[in-house]
C-alpha cells in the first residue's frame, strides 16, 4: 500500500512549487525534503540502504529551510544519491539563529531503478512561507527546476 504523502505540488509556470505539512517544523521540513526528491524521481522506489548525517545553520526559519533543501542537493549532485528517508532529530534556537540536525537515507543513483523525472537546479526563497498552527506546520517554497 502507498505510503501517504504529506505535500503537494501547486500550479507554478516554469518552477516546481511546493506545499508540505506536519505536525511541527521538523516533520514539516522531512516532507519539504521527500517532496523534492519526488519531483526528481519517484522515492517510492529509493531504498535507504545507505544513511548520513546532515547539520545546517541559519539565522532564521525560512533560510534554516533553504539551506537543509540546498544541502540535501548538494550531497545528491556531490555522491550521485538519491534520498528518500528523513529524520530530524534536533531543531534549536540558538544565539546566532537556528540548527538543525538530522539523520537521512537513501541509495546511489540507479537509471535502471530510478525514474528520471526533473532535475532540480535549485531551491529560492520566492514565495517561501512557513505557517505554524497548532498541530500543524506548513512549508510553501519554490524549486528552480
Amino acid at each position: 500500500m502507498p505510503k501517504k504523502r504529506n505535500f503537494e505540488f501547486l500550479e507554478h509556470m516554469a518552477d516546481a512549487y511546493i506545499v508540505a505539512y506536519g505536525r511541527d517544523l521538523a516533520e514539516a521540513f522531512e516532507n519539504a525534503a521527500a517532496a523534492m526528491f519526488e519531483v526528481m524521481t519517484d522515492i517510492e522506489k529509493v531504498s535507504p540502504e545507505v544513511d548520513d548525517y546532515v547539520e545546517v545553520e541559519a539565522l532564521d526559519e525560512h533560510a534554516l529551510l533553504y539551506n537543509w533543501l540546498e544541502e540535501l542537493l548538494v550531497k545528491s549532485e556531490i555522491n550521485e544519491m538519491l534520498y528518500s528517508k528523513f529524520e530530524i532529530f534536533e531543531v534549536t534556537k540558538t544565539a546566532e539563529g537556528f540548527r538543525l540536525k538530522a539523520k537521512i537515507w537513501g541509495e546511489k543513483f540507479n537509471p535502471e531503478k530510478h525514474p528520471q523525472k526533473v532535475g532540480v537546479k535549485a531551491v529560492t526563497y520566492h514565495k517561501m512561507e512557513i505557517i505554524k498552527e497548532p498541530d500543524k506546520t506548513t512549508v510553501k517554497f519554490i524549486l528552480d527546476i
